[in-house]
Formats: structure tokens, C-alpha cells, sequence
């Protein structure tokens, strides 16, 4: 993922494919056994790698203390909202001008700062609708698998089996960050996850226009502002559009 502002460092990331040139045909058939069953994780098992890189991230950032007034907002408007279809959902605020948030398999739910400035709280509830959609739609299991059956991680993660996940290395966790929560989704995740957020707005009843306006908002973001948002979810103007559309 690059932004307009932001470079990213990418943390290491041990590509199986090094490996093979030098393996014998044993050590080719335990990669792509290893492999399979990285592709074949578990909810709980996706959840828990999830739930260790909501801990790593949270180290890193400025987490808003409960009596800031992010924190103070954001806990206000999710009341009631702390749990959809099932999925446990966990918030906090960093404290940053960036404007993204993002969601995890275990149910984390970052906003930051930089967002909730901009954006009115049912924009804000449209943000964390199309975030859960993309957990419902099996958007992060599917990274989360494709990203541990390509890399060496694979190994402790197949290894763990349903009982226990496996316990990742900083590095580990740094590259499924970039690779599960910081790269780019195509539009047809982007569409699922609006369709998501409408009908997560419709089954609440919030505001389903805030979608349109927070995507004509972000739309208009100039480079005066950090977006990882705006580089993670492309098109705001033509997905607007189209959520326009489905208010009529």
C-alpha cells in the first residue's frame, strides 16, 4: 500500500518461493502440505492471528484514554453496537491526523482522529458498517490465508492446529499487517462491503444517505491531509454514485 504522503516500511517477509530453490522434493512436499493448511485456518484460528495484530498495532499507536473526547464520542455513538451478526466488537481511537480506520476478524474496530474530524457520527457509522462487511464477506480470513500460506509464517500457523494458535513473531505480525490490513482491496470487496453498510445503516436506523456523503467527503480529500483510507478503498466518487443510487 502507498499513500500520497506516507511510505510504508514493510516489515520482513520470509517468501516461501526463496525456499524452494534449494529444497529437496521432501521439503516440497511439507511446504505444500503446510501450504493447505494455511488455506484451510479456522475462523477462531484467523481470529486469533487477528487479535495479535490488533495488539502489536495498538503498542504502536496513541491510543485516545477514556476521557479524551474521541473516545468520549466514539463510545456514545457505537452504543448498542457492540456486536453484529454474532462478531464481538472492540473500539478504540488513535490518535492521529490520518484519516482510516479499519476493522479485523477478531472484531477490532480502530477509527483515528484525523476521520472522526471530518465526518459527521452517522458518516462515521457508515465507515464501521463497510469495515464489519468486509470481516462478514470473508474478506480478512481469505488475506489472512493467502498471506500465511505464502510467506515461512505458514509453518507455525499450519503447525498450531484448532486447539491453539500459534504464537507469531514481531516480524510475522508486521508483514500480515501490511499484507492483511494495509493493502489495497479491489472494488468488487469494496462494493460487497457498501452493500454491507447499507444494510448494517437500513437494520439500525441510521442515516443510509451518510454513506454517499462520507464518500463525496472523501472524495474531495485533498493532499493537505494524510489518507491511508482513501489508498486502502479506491474510488470513493463512483462507489458514492452507486450508493446514491440504492437511496432512491
Amino acid at each position: 500500500m502507498i499513500t500520497r504522503r506516507q511510505s510504508i516500511l514493510v516489515l520482513p517477509s520470509f517468501a516461501l518461493a526463496g525456499c524452494l530453490a534449494t529444497a529437496d522434493n521432501s521439503g516440497l512436499i511439507r511446504a505444500a502440505s503446510t501450504a493447505s493448511k494455511a488455506l484451510s485456518l479456522t475462523d477462531d484460528e484467523v481470529r486469533g492471528y487477528a487479535a495479535q495484530m490488533a495488539k502489536k498495532m495498538d503498542a504502536e499507536a496513541k491510543i485516545a484514554p477514556v476521557n479524551n473526547k474521541y473516545a468520549q464520542r466514539l463510545t456514545a455513538l457505537t452504543s448498542g453496537l457492540q456486536e453484529d451478526k454474532g462478531l464481538r466488537l472492540n473500539y478504540k481511537v488513535y490518535l492521529t491526523p490520518e484519516v482510516n480506520a479499519f476493522a479485523m476478524a477478531d472484531g477490532t474496530i480502530r477509527f483515528y482522529s484525523g476521520l472522526m474530524d471530518m465526518m459527521t457520527d452517522d458518516e462515521i457509522r457508515y465507515v464501521l458498517g463497510h469495515e464489519i462487511g468486509h470481516v462478514h464477506s470473508g474478506h480478512t480470513k481469505k488475506r489472512m490465508q493467502t498471506a500465511l500460506s505464502a510467506s515461512a509464517i505458514q509453518t507455525a500457523a499450519a503447525s498450531s492446529g484448532n486447539a491453539q494458535v500459534a504464537t507469531l513473531a514481531n516480524s510475522e505480525l508486521g508483514d500480515l499487517i501490511v499484507k492483511v490490513v494495509k493493502a489495497q482491496h479491489s472494488q468488487s470487496n469494496e462494493n460487497e462491503a457498501d452493500d454491507y453498510a447499507m444494510e448494517f445503516l437500513s437494520r439500525r436506523n441510521f442515516q443510509r444517505k451518510a454513506a454517499v456523503t462520507a464518500l463525496e467527503k472523501l472524495d474531495k480529500l485533498s493532499g493537505g491531509r494524510e489518507s491511508n483510507w482513501l489508498s486502502t478503498h479506491p474510488a470513493p466518487k463512483e462507489r458514492a454514485a452507486r450508493m446514491s443510487s440504492k437511496l432512491v
